[in-house]
């Protein structure tokens, strides 16, 4: 095995340093460090004070993330709406929040909340999306969407009332993914192929992802999405699709989709292959970037280390050639740094275009990749 050589980059563009040079932009401009938004502390939309958050949903996500939500100064767990109302005000009790709700419409029309979180299965997404948008409250939705036309219509509703929108994806607002971004010329060149695999073991046929009528698009959609970010992050920006091959698996009791495989070919000739599946002996997370000056690999590019730092592995040369550790630093996590993003969005509108474009550019991968998978299954 070759030698690891472990690489600190506190001294590059993006580094741990970070909520320092934040709290520097003068007046709450936002800051944009290798393609990451970065939002001052000083100051948000609303004043001074952090976004005002509505959760819609009481499940594990959005348990996770009202925990994450306490990490930053940027935002406030502030209402919860739930079908139950005793749901709703056991996760109020439990996370702090204000106030509790059982109807997502009235929670969403409370001048209490600045933005809404959607945590909800993806076929009642798009409602949701669009009756916050329309009572002026920004928008951050679970992922994935039920289609890139259910995508354009959430996204029109936020353009057209004035507000943010983001979708869920925590990995690509780790520095890590901008240092990646940055450096791809110097580390790989031309990257013309990404190949990634998000697949884990879930056997509870209970889980939501086992419901096609909940989450029709099952594996495909839950993980599948990651792949299909991958490409977009990582691949020429700007490049169309050409054609997309994909295959899918299905579950026998529920007819749910469980792993998924595919090719997505550019019109560069660049080409993504990808993997996802819940039906796998063993986790993994796996990203590969490849040109003609090296190769970037990560084993969990979803995910960063205890210290919220996040790695990956560069080899260039010829065989024997010494594969480099780089580690990218970060004083919170990706999901933390999220809420942080969004709120730079809030504060300054210029800031969500780049959020909404790569939104509809992984659900119109997705959608794509599903078509192709239908199309083989038929």
């Amino acid at each position: 095995m070759a030698e690891k050589d472990n690489e600190k980059l506190a001294d590059d563009n993006v580094d741990q340093g970070r909520r320092r040079i934040i709290r520097a932009a003068a007046g709450g401009v936002a800051v944009s460090l290798g393609g990451g938004i970065l939002a001052s502390t000083s100051a948000c939309a609303t004043g001074g004070k952090p976004v005002r958050w509505g959760f819609v949903g009481t499940g594990g996500i959005a348990n996770s993330m009202a925990n994450v939500v306490k990490l930053t100064p940027l935002a406030e767990l502030t209402a919860i709406s739930s079908r139950r109302m005793e749901s709703a005000e056991a996760f109020a009790g439990l996370h702090g929040a204000q106030r509790a709700f059982d109807s997502w419409a009235e929670m969403s029309a409370w001048e209490g909340i600045d933005a809404v979180y959607i945590a909800t299965p993806t076929s009642v997404r798009e409602e949701i999306s669009v009756v916050a948008a329309n009572n002026g409250k920004h928008v951050l939705g679970e992922k994935p969407f039920a289609s890139l036309p259910s995508m354009e219509r959430i996204i029109a509703a936020c353009r057209e009332n004035n507000v943010a929108f983001m979708d869920g994806t925590h990995f690509v607002h780790h520095p890590r993914t901008a240092e990646l971004r940055n450096r791809m010329t110097e580390h790989v060149g031309w990257p013309w192929s990404v190949a990634s695999a998000f697949q884990f073991s879930l056997k509870d046929r209970g889980n939501i992802r086992f419901n096609p009528s909940l989450e029709p698009m099952g594996a495909i959609g839950d993980a599948g999405w990651y792949n299909m970010r991958g490409a977009v992050e990582y691949m020429t920006p700007g490049v169309a699709l050409r054609s997309c091959h994909a295959t899918l698996r299905r579950d026998e009791e529920t007819g749910a989709v469980i792993s998924g495989s595919g090719m997505l070919v550019f019109e560069d000739g660049a080409t993504s292959t990808w993997n996802c599946g819940f039906d796998s002996g063993g986790p993994i997370l796996d990203l590969r970037i490849t040109g003609a000056n090296g190769v970037v690999s990560m084993g969990d590019y979803l995910n960063q280390d205890r210290d919220n730092s996040a790695s990956y592995l560069l080899r260039q040369g010829s065989w024997g050639a010494r594969d480099k550790r780089m580690t990218v630093p970060s004083d919170q996590p990706g999901a933390a740094l999220m809420f942080e993003d969004f709120a730079a969005a809030v504060e300054n509108p210029a800031l969500r275009e780049r959020w909404m474009e790569a939104s509809l550019k992984t659900q119109m991968l997705l959608d794509a990749a599903w078509a192709a998978a239908l199309e083989a299954e038929a």
